[in-house]
């Protein structure tokens, strides 16, 4: 049996952070599972998951909150055992002409459905013709059984023309 550490970083960007944080991992016996990280704004970010001997996990988590004297800050928090929801996987893709609050639309949209977002990732990008600012998302989203999907897409695709952005929902 083994432990599971999700841990969040943040910190000025730099060459040698995802280093510094593996080296640590695997001077411990852990096992570098899952990763999302990127530079955003001049400063690095990452989440990612850690397996590790249930008796070797606070000394990790200790090592870890060190790196905090080399300008990392980190949150280190235990998996927890859940469940799995029944249900099935859908995609969201979105494109449109980027203002304030998409994001807060979409995704209040889908928790009425009772629909949680299993993973999301999103740009600014310029339009290739126009030059202006644009906004993309995709979203892997999990889907109830019991959550009819042809309303959930009208729902969806209603409030994409609201929006007045491109979006479709499809099997993941």
């Amino acid at each position: 049996m083994h432990t599971l550490l999700v841990l969040t970083i943040i910190g000025r960007d730099r060459p040698g952070l995802v280093s510094a944080v593996s080296e640590v991992i695997a001077a411990h016996g852990g096992n570098w599972l899952d990763t999302r990280m990127a530079t955003l704004a001049g400063q690095f970010a990452g989440m990612l998951l850690v397996e590790i001997a249930p008796d070797k996990a606070d000394a990790l988590a200790g090592a870890l909150k060190a790196l905090e004297a080399k300008g990392l800050r980190l949150v280190v928090e235990r998996g927890v055992d859940a469940a799995p929801v029944a249900g099935r996987m859908l995609r969201l893709d979105l494109v449109g002409h980027d203002r304030p609050g998409i994001v807060r639309d979409i995704s209040s949209a889908l928790a009425a459905h009772n629909v949680s977002i299993d993973e999301l990732e999103s740009e600014q990008v310029s339009g290739s013709f126009s030059g202006e600012a644009m906004f993309k998302a995709w979203a892997r989203l999990k889907v109830p059984d019991d959550v009819d999907v042809d309303k959930l897409r009208a729902s969806v695709e209603a409030l994409a023309d609201e929006l007045m952005v491109d979006l479709e929902l499809d099997e993941a």
